[in-house]
């Protein structure tokens, strides 16, 4: 459900004037567009549009309530933004739904949203009681809480391992099995209670020890990794020679797939030892940073959000004209 609150006080966009700055030299066309991949407030694309003003906007979400704060934030840009409904993997058909083949840049901005994060009835947050939903889009079957009722022990362990990277996996693993044996787990409060006394006093004063296993829920609910696994090499077919993609991650494994599929797209595919490089095994793509870039000290006080942030862009140099 939406709410009064301005988008623009929930939500301070993350490495804002960098993305920009990286976005820029793509712009300069007469008619540019931008598929902005995770529209959440809207907080990039209103600073873009204002910035550039001929430039033409396509907002995702697979979150209806961002959209629609979103769309009312930016209603004064009237066509020049259009929202789209679908998760970030689809934006190809997003892009040619519209009837556009090609686009000048793509931003994403991944993670848990701001408003998803704020609204504690969403269930995203381990230090508030609510209800264990952890969807992104509201429509979808799978709940965190389905998930704890309903996955086995091996299967709950796998997650907390692969998706939190949690070294107390098994335990916890294991000890939820054993708590929902005696009565169902359908609050965050209830998770978090069981995590805590499974967790040795020494791992507890290194952090809050709920903090992995939720990262590992939400992106089981909502198969994020997998989704970003399909979504980079979409965007960056959808992009015209010149144009630029900047990725912004907030944890590792969104990271390494990020700077996987942007290397891979960034190299020579020429077989070894072959004396002459065919145009059609040249590079797709040349890397703009060094390395995953990170908020500066400055915006990190200023924005806990943006500390764990890990930016990386890279520019199209061969393919679609």
């Amino acid at each position: 459900m939406v709410d009064d609150a301005e988008p623009s006080q929930i939500h301070i966009p993350v490495m804002l004037e960098r993305c920009i700055e990286l976005l820029a030299p793509a712009l300069q066309t007469n008619a540019p567009v931008l598929v902005d991949a995770t529209l959440g407030l809207g907080g990039h694309t209103e600073a873009l549009l204002r910035r550039f003003g001929h430039l033409r906007v396509i907002g995702l979400d697979r979150d209806t309530d961002a959209i629609a704060l979103a769309s009312q934030r930016l209603d004064a840009f009237g066509d020049r933004f259009t929202a789209v409904h679908t998760v970030y993997d689809g934006i190809t058909d997003a892009v040619t739904g519209l009837g556009i083949s090609a686009v000048d840049a793509v931003l994403f901005d991944l993670g848990v949203s701001s408003l998803q994060l704020d609204r504690v009835e969403r269930g995203f947050s381990y230090s508030k009681d609510a209800p264990l939903d952890m969807r992104m889009d509201a429509s979808d079957p799978l709940t965190a809480q389905t998930v704890i009722a309903e996955y086995d022990e091996a299967d709950l362990r796998r997650i907390f391992l692969d998706y939190g990277e949690e070294k107390l996996a098994a335990r916890y693993a294991r000890a939820i099995v054993r708590a929902r044996a005696l009565t169902p787990i359908t609050r965050s409060a209830q998770l978090v209670a069981i995590i805590q006394e499974a967790t040795p006093a020494a791992v507890q004063r290194a952090g809050h020890p709920a903090k992995r296993v939720f990262q590992a829920l939400r992106i089981e609910v909502n198969h994020e990794l997998d989704v970003l696994e399909r979504a980079v090499p979409r965007a960056v077919d959808l992009l015209r020679v010149g144009g630029r993609i900047a990725v912004m991650s907030f944890q590792s494994l969104e990271d390494r797939i990020v700077k996987r599929a942007l290397a891979a797209k960034a190299k020579s595919t020429a077989p070894v030892g072959l004396p002459v490089e065919l145009p059609e095994h040249r590079p797709e793509l040349k890397l703009l940073t060094r390395g995953a870039e990170l908020a500066d000290d400055e915006e990190r006080a200023r924005n806990p959000r943006a500390i764990p942030v890990r930016l990386r862009a890279a520019e199209r140099i061969r393919g679609i004209s």
